[in-house]
């Protein structure tokens, strides 16, 4: 520009001694000049919506019948436990069956990460269809309880898997402002297949038997999967997503393992939650079509306050609804879940905890993005899923081995679930008092108020900020920042 600037002045002069040739000279080397400027490239328009909601709706089904399929697995555990379908079989070892298809469907997320970045989404989507109604229709013919491992826990996980890791990153990558909302609908179809499910699995059973029951399921999943499969679109090249399967720096932030605690321990109690209501209601006396009934209430109060927890943390600030919904999971299950031994009040605990137990689900992919960025977004979710595979294995034998012979035989299962929750919410509590001092520091580098920072568009929210050392001067102390309100 220096060079440019001066041989315009150099022309002028020449203008003035009339220098016909050199000004000819003169201006094709400037345009010559020119040619060689980088031309400024406009910044991608993220987009809020669009195609996005055609997204949103195959990630809906796409949860609808992978999750919502599995969370029926109440029902099956049920019917399991009663009879002797399996023989020789344990309860313990049926616990571990439905703790198997969640732990595998998490444990496959590195590989699947894997295949998305080097096949795309499409690929991974569609070896999940192949996989889960693999298992499906192999369960069908399953007469041994190690049959069960296989299909209904190892093949059926892995293809739920592949579907989840698929699709989980898509819907955030289409939204910012109402990111929250349209990942609340998205998770939403779990909870509404959970309760389609439940209550079509306990009659497809009392009618047709296990096996067709399996058979309709795969029949009906591997046609509602393959077409979201082929609808959903990703930009991951847009946005420069790594799609590392693992990235070990991550583990160096404390944000990170604070997400990841929060992860752990609610998994733990929602896992319980989940699988044992269903058998709980048999325990105080209800009959096995109450049970499912339960069962699926608990689904349809995640189906319906999933998209409402989405609404609420886009205006209230994710991480403050993050935590506090999980710390009232805890309360729900201390205050109504003890007492619960009527038909009645069991449908309106399955209904209030129903609409938060699941909150981790709806909200890890917006939280996630706050805390390391959308670029980071999905190897710091193959991580996540990686750490969720103890807890989903565990969870519910723990919960069985809990039980006791008499009495409430739920009692101390019912404690554990609410202690997860509550230790779960603390992690997110320090969390929040982290992003508050995050908030403090930007607004002190770009001299503005902490309200003036945006939680969506901020660059830190894409970019991890590189301090100085010198941030204990711009941040509040972190025992203020625990108590202080912030939308975050």
């Amino acid at each position: 520009m220096v060079r440019k600037t001066s041989l315009i002045n150099q022309a002028a002069r020449s203008g003035d001694r009339g220098t016909k040739s050199s000004n000819n000279d003169l201006e094709k080397t400037i345009a010559a000049l020119d040619a060689e400027q980088p031309t400024p490239t406009a910044e991608p328009v993220e987009p809020d919506g669009g195609y996005g909601w055609v997204c949103v709706c195959c990630c809906f089904w796409l949860n609808a019948h992978t999750w919502g399929i599995n969370s029926s697995y109440g029902v099956f555990l049920a019917h399991y436990i009663a009879t002797t379908v399996y023989p020789g079989a344990t309860y313990l070892e049926f616990a571990f069956v439905g703790g198997l298809s969640i732990s595998q469907a998490l444990l496959i997320s590195p590989l699947a990460t894997y295949i998305t970045r080097v096949y795309g989404t499409r690929t991974t989507l569609l070896l999940g269809v192949f996989l889960q109604t693999l298992g499906l229709i192999g369960a069908s013919f399953a007469d041994r309880i190690w049959h069960l491992f296989l299909s209904q826990g190892v093949c059926f996980g892995w293809g739920m898997g592949f579907l989840f890791v698929g699709s989980v990153g898509v819907v955030p990558q289409w939204f910012t402002k109402r990111r929250s909302v349209a990942n609340g609908i998205a998770t939403g179809g779990s909870g509404l297949g959970g309760m389609m499910y439940s209550l079509a699995s306990n009659a497809m059973i009392q009618r047709f038997g296990v096996g067709w029951t399996f058979r309709i399921l795969g029949i009906v999943s591997f046609t509602v999967n393959f077409v979201c499969a082929i609808l959903i679109r990703d930009r991951n090249k847009a946005i420069g997503a790594t799609q590392l399967a693992f990235d070990y720096r991550l583990f160096k932030r404390m944000e990170f393992l604070l997400t990841l605690g929060w992860g752990f321990f609610s998994m733990l109690g929602y896992i319980v939650l989940l699988f044992s209501l269903p058998n709980y209601a048999l325990s105080v006396g209800l009959t096995a079509k109450q049970g499912s009934v339960i069962g699926a209430l608990l689904n349809l109060g995640q189906g319906l306050g999933r998209p409402v927890v989405g609404i609420f943390s886009d205006a209230a600030g994710r991480i403050n609804i993050a935590g506090f919904l999980t710390f009232a999971a805890g309360i729900f299950c201390f205050i109504i879940w003890i007492f619960a031994k009527s038909f009645g009040v069991l449908i309106f605990f399955s209904l209030i905890v129903g609409s938060v137990a699941g909150t981790f689900w709806t909200t890890i992919g917006p939280v996630g993005a706050e805390v390391v960025g959308l670029k980071e977004l999905p190897s710091a979710l193959s991580i996540t899923w990686l750490v969720l595979v103890i807890p989903t294995t565990f969870s519910e034998p723990i919960a069985l081995e809990l039980r006791q012979t008499r009495g409430n035989i739920y009692l101390h299962a019912q404690i554990f679930t609410g202690l997860m929750y509550i230790t779960a919410a603390l992690c997110m509590w320090f969390l929040r008092a982290w992003k508050i001092g995050e908030l403090e520091t930007i607004a002190a580098e770009n001299q503005k108020p902490i309200e003036n920072v945006d939680l969506v568009t901020n660059q830190s929210l894409d970019v991890p900020i590189i301090h100085d050392g010198n941030d204990s001067d711009q941040r509040s102390k972190l025992f203020t920042r625990l108590w202080m309100w912030k939308r975050v």
